[in-house]
């Protein structure tokens, strides 16, 4: 069976960063962060849904500066809690009923490679959940509360967790009554080191940089030399 995918764009912080860690409604190359977000996914044909998730307390502002591209886009505005978790329920809630899968994209990732989306939605058919995640390519050190270090490790068997992620429809059952998947659950696509996270204004000149070096699909060449023409 094919899959049909609804994707969640969600403005919260994924577990394990601060409540108000995140760039989305910060402006890369003159586009607002969420925006670039959401037009990751936008004319793919096995995408049916595209559903933003805002806080409560953010849902006016966002509906006042991007309702207009939103509707034109055909994306979906739902409001939740600041929960990465509360605002998973709430897309899950309004999941269309064909959708078989939902992908979770934090709005403050706007560099994801298209081959790294292709990568993924193709993998989701054959696996439960998917995650793209980056090879960590330094030594990392471990510390304590007081940042004091205790421990060395190599990079080896060390990745960056990403997103977007897929789950199909048990997995996210399971999620929306908060049990969190185990890591050994996850299917691991390994992804492009392009695809940072956004905390705030100051990566912004980094990513403009970062967004320079995107591999660009191929264009679908004309059947007739008449096609150009209608454009």
């Amino acid at each position: 069976m094919t899959a049909i995918f609804s994707v969640a764009v969600l403005t919260a912080p994924p577990p394990g960063l601060g409540a108000e860690s995140g760039g989305a409604m910060t402006k890369l190359d003159g586009r607002e962060v969420l925006l670039r977000s959401v037009e990751l996914f936008l004319n793919r044909e096995n995408i049916k849904q595209i559903q933003l998730v805002v806080a409560d307390d953010a849902a006016e502002e966002v509906k006042r500066k991007f309702g207009g591209n939103l509707g034109f886009m055909g994306v979906k505005l739902v409001t939740a809690g600041k929960k990465w978790s509360d605002q998973i329920a709430a897309a899950a809630a309004k999941l269309i009923p064909e959708a078989t899968h939902l992908v979770l994209h934090d709005a403050s990732r706007p560099l994801v490679p298209y081959s790294d989306l292709d990568a993924i939605l193709s993998e989701a058919e054959k696996h439960p959940a998917v995650v793209l995640a980056s090879p960590v390519r330094s030594t990392l050190i471990e510390a304590d509360q007081g940042n004091n270090p205790v421990a060395q490790h190599g990079p080896a068997g060390f990745f960056h967790l990403l997103s977007p992620m897929t789950v199909n429809r048990q997995r996210l059952t399971e999620l929306s009554g908060g049990r969190e998947i185990h890591p050994s659950e996850w299917t691991i696509i390994r992804a492009s080191h392009l695809n940072i996270r956004l905390s705030g204004a100051g990566d912004a000149s980094l990513a403009k940089a970062m967004l320079n070096l995107m591999p660009k699909p191929k264009l679908k060449a004309l059947s007739n030399p008449f096609e150009e023409a209608q454009w």
